[in-house]
């Protein structure tokens, strides 16, 4: 095997017959266009899954959060604090209407908004907070929430990782003002590209339908309020093709088996690799107990940041599709050219995380002996780049 090779990839989809059919079925029902048939569909299920009073579907999730930037009517000089750790999409949305991103830190433990930090940066031009669910744990909400009342300020939920999520009881993207979900390639259920904006808000939504019809009210038109439709506020093209939207609504039906059996093989990782947890070479990932957890993603973080990047190539070397993460985005080359009103603050915990972060490979279909090799490769090489031997005891199997 030669150095470079990957034999079991950090994610696969699941993809069936029952998605293939579905597919061939949007096809041939001639609507290839979004806001189609099988579109409402998708959204009546996701309104009824969460549940939620609306959700529009988007290309992607970064749509959807512009969308919500959109909607909220967030704009020059307001200030909105998200995680540094996280991808540009995130703060992308923001910028793009001329607002500011404040990078908060994230907590150690779950990698997700510390809300102490948040609440620390508040200003007068604090509009919104968004939190993201990294790995499909959620934030704590219930702290940002009081946080945002207090303030009077809006949350939007970055769930991009979280489908199937839940936190104290409730879905994740239903736990703030809006809910950003995607269905990449890459997420646990997928469509290739797409995602979704949801809300409980009459008015958010209300904004949000215009601006996904390219600022037009074209929906209303379609239910029959108009005579005719025309361009009534900014907007782009966020819509959904039906075809992609087919494959969404197959994929979504099996999420919640999915899900499990992702859970499954996290379950297999955190036994497996516990012995590096306890001889201090790595820490395991924390899900709350107040988690529902949807086993997105499976980390580790080396106690030795230095030694991430050799660990790293001498897994991809073995086999395994390891992969560190986010670049922290408030050490990014885009940012760090940005004249900015303040300097931007050290985020500690960020950026150790960022520098000692493992992925995985976790996907539905992982077989018992590619995570066996994974685990075995593993508990080989962190000890060895450490020059420590652990006694591990073999997976069970």
């Amino acid at each position: 095997m030669g150095s470079g090779y990957v034999l079991i990839p950090l994610h696969l989809p699941e993809i069936d017959g029952a998605d293939w059919t579905a597919v061939g079925d949007a096809v041939q029902a001639g609507h290839l266009a979004g806001n189609g048939a099988i579109s409402q569909q998708v959204q009546t299920f996701m309104e009824n899954a969460l549940p939620a009073r609306h959700v529009i579907l988007t290309t992607s999730c970064t749509h959807a959060m512009e969308l919500a930037v959109l909607a909220a009517s967030l704009g020059s000089g307001d200030e909105v604090i998200c995680p540094s750790f996280t991808f540009p999409s995130t703060a992308n949305a923001v910028a793009l209407r001329g607002a500011v991103p404040v990078f908060a830190d994230v907590d150690p433990a779950t990698l997700t908004l510390d809300p102490a930090d948040v609440e620390r940066r508040i200003t007068p031009r604090t509009r919104a907070i968004m939190p993201v669910h990294y790995a499909g744990v959620v934030s704590g909400m219930d702290e940002l929430r009081t946080i945002a009342q207090r303030h009077r300020i809006t949350v939007i939920e970055d769930a991009a990782q979280a489908w199937g999520s839940r936190y104290r009881g409730r879905s994740a993207g239903v736990l703030g003002d809006v809910g950003c979900f995607s269905f990449h390639a890459t997420k646990n259920v997928t469509c290739g590209e797409g995602g979704a904006f949801v809300t409980d808000d009459d008015s958010l939504f209300q904004a949000a339908e215009i601006a996904a019809e390219k600022g037009t009210n074209r929906n209303a038109f379609m239910r029959g309020e108009v005579d005719r439709y025309t361009w009534v506020a900014l907007g782009s093209s966020y819509v959904l093709s039906d075809i992609l939207a087919s494959l969404l609504l197959s994929q979504l039906k099996k999420s919640d088996r999915i899900n499990a059996a992702r859970r499954d093989r996290a379950a297999r990782y955190f036994a497996a690799l516990a012995p590096l947890d306890r001889a201090g070479l790595i820490r395991l990932p924390v899900v709350p107990k107040d988690n529902e957890w949807n086993a997105h993603g499976f980390f580790v973080c080396l106690t030795d940041p230095e030694r991430r990047d050799d660990v790293v190539e001498k897994l991809r070397a073995r086999g395994v599709g390891a992969a560190m993460h986010f670049v922290p985005l408030h050490t990014s080359p885009y940012w760090g050219g940005r004249t900015l009103p303040m300097r931007p603050e050290p985020l500690p915990h960020t950026e150790n995380v960022a520098a000692s972060l493992i992925r995985l490979p976790l996907f539905s279909t992982l077989s018992e002996s590619d995570q066996d090799f994974v685990i075995d490769a593993t508990l080989a090489i962190v000890p060895a780049a450490a020059g420590r031997r652990v006694a591990a005891l073999a997976p069970s199997r």
